[in-house]
């Protein structure tokens, strides 16, 4: 039988092969092991932060809250501001794409509507127990400004603009770019009314934007 030499040890190619299997699943392990506690860690942190904001939460209470150890979540995320950027991805994920957008686009087609829409979706969100507010205005608010995290927080704000010019462009309405701009100060105006205590906000927010909307110019056919 033909035999590989190792470190002065022959090794037949079938021991080998054991061998290097043996390697890939330990491998494959410590992958798995190490993307089960950056997911623990990310969910807690998500979590947390919607509901406290990133400056109230510190690394020990997410610890404890993952029940990962502390060099799990330095081993997934290099600082507590690595982590706070990943839960504004992970926000924007949730939050901006997978509810206030597609549930916009869910409830109506016609482009107009869907922008009256989220207010009607906001009406919604700030009458829960749970509503926590917008977690990029938080950030914003919260962080140094122009820090890392202050520019994400801003730049995801930026992309929530983004789908209001696409709704405007899609509804026929003139400078889409400054429609966006106010469309998104009566949402944000809205959000944070109601985290002072006013959960008619919504409705207070609609009626100004059926103004807004009304006598913003049209583009020409």
């Amino acid at each position: 039988m033909k035999r590989l030499k190792r470190i002065g040890v022959l090794v037949s190619p079938e021991n080998l092969a054991r061998e290097l299997q043996v390697e890939v699943a330990q491998a494959r392990r410590r992958r798995r092991t190490s993307s089960d506690a950056r997911d623990r860690i990310l969910r807690s942190a998500y979590r947390l932060f919607s509901a406290q904001g990133v400056a109230q939460v510190g690394v020990d209470t997410i610890v404890a809250d993952s029940g990962c150890a502390k060099a799990s979540l330095y081993n997934n995320f290099a600082s507590k501001e690595a982590l706070a950027l990943a839960f504004l991805e992970e926000r924007e994920l949730v939050w901006t794409r997978g509810w206030l957008e597609e549930e916009v686009r869910r409830r109506t087609s016609d482009p107009e509507a869907r922008l009256l829409a989220i207010f009607e979706l906001f009406g919604e969100w700030f009458s829960k127990k749970a509503f926590e507010g917008c977690s990029f205005i938080n950030v914003l608010l919260e962080s140094e400004f122009n820090s890392p995290v202050h520019r994400a927080a801003s730049r995801h704000l930026a992309n929530i603009r983004s789908i209001l010019r696409g709704f405007a462009i899609d509804a026929g309405l003139e400078d889409s770019d400054g429609f966006a701009q106010s469309w998104h100060i009566l949402m944000k105006g809205s959000i944070v009314a109601a985290y002072e205590g006013n959960r008619n906000a919504a409705e207070d927010a609609i009626k100004a934007a059926r103004l807004v909307l009304a006598n913003w110019p049209r583009r020409h056919p």
